[in-house]
C-alpha cells in the first residue's frame, strides 16, 4: 500500500473501506501535488476525516469505470481537472492538440469535450439522484451562460447541461468544507443555498431578494449588448467584500451565484501545504511514461494566491480573485525542506511564485476593508496613486530559501509584474532577482505594444516595458552576466488590426526580438477579452471594438511577429500589402522583409539607391 488516496477497488479493500464518503472523479490523472486542484480537495477531505475514491479519467463511453467503488455515503465531486477540457484538446486555430500534458504518457484523448457535463450525465444516468458538486477551472469559468468558442454560440450555466446539484467557483477549500460537514450531518444538498463560492439553480419564486440581476441566458444568446452588459455586472460582484448574490434566469430557473468565498487566512493556507502530499503522479502511471504536466512544478512552492493585475484575457479575476493572500516564511522553508529529501531532487527550486510571483500583500490598505476598486485596474494604464510597493518580504524568504541545505539554486519562473516592480522605489528586488534567480531568460509578458490593444487588454503602456528593458540590461551587465528577456506576445486580441500588428512587428525589429513562440489569443469561457471577441463590444465602455476574425487575417497577424522567418515571407508582404505599408518591403534598415524576386526587387533597389547612402549594399544574413 503506498500514500496515494484509493484509486481502484483492491486500494478500496486493502484499508478495509466499505463505502467512500466522496468520490472524486477527475479529467485528470492523479497527480497528487498541491499544483493540482484535486489533490489539495482531497487532501483536505482526508485531513477532516472523510474517505474519498479517486476515478481518474474514467470511460465516459462505459459505466465500468463510474461503478468501480459504487455510489459514495454523501457525494460524487467532478472536475474536469486543472484546465478547461477544450482548451486541453484544441488551439487556437481549433485543431486537435495531439497530446495532453496531464494525461499519461501525454496521450490525448483520454477525458471527454466538456467533461463535467459528460461525467455528470454519465453519473446521473447510472446512479440516479445522488448529491453531485462539481468544480474547478472548468466549472468555474462556465458557471454563468457564457460564449463558448468551440461552438461559437451561448451557451447556458455547465449547471444547466450538467444536472449537478451545486457548483463551487473560485478556490475551494472553504466551500467544500461547509458542503462535507453539512452531508454528513444529514442536510440535503438541495437546500444549501447560502454557502459563499457556490452556484444553485432554484424555481424564480425562490430567488433571493437583493441580488443583482443580469439578462436571462435567452437575453444574452440573442442580444450582444445584454450579453456585454452582464459581463460587467459578474465581474463587477466578483468581490469578497461587497459582491452581492448575482441571479440569471434560464427558461424556467434561476441560476444564483452567492458571493465570493473568503480568501484563506495565511494560518489557513499554511494548513493546505502541510498536507501530506506525495508530490509525484500516481506509481501505476511509470509505465505508461509518467504525467508530463508535473515536471515544471515538481520541484516548485506557490507562495501566494490571487492577482490585482487583472488582465482582461486572464481568468484569474473571475476565479481566483484579485485579492492576494500569502503563506507564511515558515511554511515556505518548510515546503523547501521537503523538496530536498526527495530522492531526485538535484538542488534546482524550479518556482517560488502563483500567479504573479512578486506579490506578496494587497495593492493597498483600503481594500481590506472596502474591496478591490470596481472596474479599474491597480496597474493599467498607469500605476494607481494608491499602490503599495514593497518586495522586502519576498526578497527575505528567497534569501533563507537560497541557504537551506542542499538547495544550490532558487530560480523564479512564473509571471513577474515589471510594471509593479518599477515602482519599487529601492532596486534590491530587480538586482537579486537577476543575480540570483533567472536562469538565464526571464519570461515577462508585455504583449504587445500598442496602447490601443493594451488599453483592451488591460495592460499598462509599452512605455513600463521599455523603462523595465533599460535597467534589465544595465544591472545584468553591471553584474557580468549574459541573460536575457523573453517577452510573451499575444496576435489578434480584440482591438488589433493589422495596423497594430504591424507597428508589433515593428518594434520586435526595433528591439532585436526574434520570439520563437507566439500566442495567438484564445476566447476561454468567462474572460473579459472573450466577451469583446463575442460581442465587439468592451462591456465597461460599450464602444465597439474591431475584433480579428478571419483566419486569413489571424493567421497574417501571427505571421509579422516572426516576419523574419524565410517561410513566412510571403505571408508578411501579403499584409504589409494589404495596410498599405510597401514602405517596409525593401533593403532599408528599418525594412520587415526583402522584396519577391523579379520587377518589384529591381524598383526596389533602384530606389534605396536613390533615397540611401551613395553606394548601396545587401545586408547581411540575418542571425538564426
Amino acid at each position: 500500500m503506498n500514500g496515494f488516496l484509493p484509486v481502484s477497488r483492491r486500494d478500496m479493500e486493502e484499508r478495509g473501506i466499505k463505502q467512500f464518503d466522496f468520490i472524486y472523479v477527475t479529467g485528470d490523472a492523479y497527480v497528487d501535488h498541491p499544483s493540482f486542484g484535486a489533490a489539495i480537495i482531497t487532501r483536505l477531505l482526508e485531513d477532516l476525516g472523510y474517505t474519498v475514491g479517486i476515478i481518474s479519467q474514467p470511460d465516459w463511453k462505459s459505466d465500468r469505470d463510474f461503478k468501480m467503488y459504487g455510489a459514495p455515503r454523501l457525494a460524487f465531486l467532478v472536475t474536469a481537472g486543472n484546465i478547461d477540457s477544450m482548451v486541453a484538446h484544441y488551439t487556437a486555430a481549433k485543431r486537435k492538440r495531439s497530446d495532453d500534458a496531464y494525461t499519461p504518457g501525454g496521450k490525448a484523448g483520454k477525458r471527454p469535450d466538456r467533461a463535467v457535463i459528460v461525467y455528470c450525465q454519465r453519473i446521473r444516468e447510472i446512479f440516479g439522484d445522488i448529491p453531485i458538486a462539481i468544480g474547478g477551472l472548468e466549472a468555474s469559468l462556465r458557471r454563468f451562460a457564457h460564449y463558448d468558442y468551440w461552438d461559437d454560440c451561448v451557451r447556458p450555466s455547465v449547471l444547466v447541461d450538467s444536472g449537478a446539484d451545486l457548483l463551487m467557483y473560485g478556490m475551494g477549500e472553504h466551500q467544500i468544507t461547509e458542503i462535507a460537514k453539512r452531508l454528513d450531518s444529514g442536510e440535503s444538498i438541495h437546500e444549501m443555498h447560502d454557502i459563499r463560492g457556490t452556484c444553485y439553480l432554484t424555481e424564480p419564486v425562490n430567488t433571493p431578494i437583493g441580488a443583482a440581476e443580469c439578462a436571462s441566458f435567452e437575453q444574452v444568446k440573442e442580444n450582444k449588448k445584454a450579453y456585454a452588459k452582464s459581463c460587467r455586472q459578474q465581474y463587477d460582484q466578483q468581490d469578497e467584500v461587497y459582491g452581492k448574490t448575482v441571479i440569471q434566469r434560464h427558461g424556467k430557473m434561476m441560476l444564483v451565484q452567492n458571493p465570493p468565498a473568503l480568501s484563506l487566512t495565511t494560518e489557513e493556507l499554511d494548513h493546505i501545504y502541510s498536507l501530506p502530499y506525495m508530490r509525484a503522479y500516481h506509481p501505476s502511471y511509470e509505465k505508461l511514461g509518467g504525467v508530463p504536466g508535473i515536471e515544471e512544478v515538481r520541484f516548485s512552492i506557490t507562495h501566494n494566491r490571487g492577482c490585482f493585475g487583472y488582465c482582461n484575457f486572464c481568468s484569474i479575476a473571475l476565479h481566483q480573485g484579485r485579492r492576494i493572500t500569502c503563506r507564511s516564511e515558515k511554511s515556505i522553508l518548510e515546503e523547501a525542506e521537503k523538496i530536498t529529501k526527495m530522492p531526485d531532487f538535484k538542488g534546482y527550486i524550479h518556482d517560488v511564485g502563483g500567479p504573479t510571483a512578486n506579490f506578496r500583500k494587497p495593492s493597498c490598505e483600503k481594500q481590506m476593508k472596502l474591496g478591490l476598486c470596481k472596474g479599474k485596474k491597480c496597474l493599467a494604464p498607469t500605476p494607481c496613486p494608491n499602490l503599495d510597493v514593497d518586495h522586502t518580504e519576498y526578497i527575505d524568504i528567497l534569501r533563507k530559501l537560497r541557504k537551506v541545505k542542499g538547495v544550490k539554486k532558487v530560480f523564479i519562473r512564473s509571471g513577474i509584474r515589471y510594471d509593479y516592480l518599477m515602482e519599487d522605489e529601492s532596486d534590491e528586488f530587480i538586482k537579486e532577482l537577476i543575480k540570483y534567480h533567472v536562469s538565464g531568460q526571464l519570461k515577462v509578458a508585455p504583449e504587445h505594444c500598442s496602447a490601443a490593444v493594451l488599453d483592451k487588454m488591460g495592460k499598462p503602456h509599452i512605455e513600463a516595458y521599455r523603462k523595465f528593458q533599460k535597467r534589465f540590461y544595465e544591472i545584468t551587465k553591471g553584474v557580468g552576466k549574459e541573460q536575457y528577456l523573453v517577452p510573451y506576445l499575444m496576435s489578434s486580441h480584440p482591438g488589433s488590426t493589422l495596423k497594430e500588428a504591424i507597428d508589433l512587428a515593428v518594434f520586435l525589429k526595433e528591439n532585436n526580438m526574434h520570439p520563437e513562440q507566439v500566442q495567438d489569443f484564445y476566447p476561454t469561457p468567462g474572460t473579459l477579452s472573450t466577451c469583446m471577441f463575442y460581442t465587439g463590444l468592451d462591456p465597461y465602455t460599450m464602444e465597439e471594438v474591431y475584433v480579428p476574425k478571419t483566419p486569413e487575417e489571424k493567421k497574417m497577424q501571427r505571421t509579422l511577429l516572426q516576419y523574419f522567418k524565410p517561410e513566412n515571407k510571403k505571408i508578411v508582404i501579403a499584409a504589409l500589402k494589404k495596410a498599405g505599408r510597401q514602405d517596409l518591403i525593401g533593403y532599408g534598415k528599418n525594412c520587415l522583409v526583402t522584396p519577391e524576386s523579379g520587377r518589384q526587387e529591381k524598383t526596389t533597389r533602384n530606389n534605396s539607391r536613390q533615397k540611401g547612402s551613395a553606394k548601396w549594399q545587401k545586408p547581411k544574413a540575418k542571425r538564426k
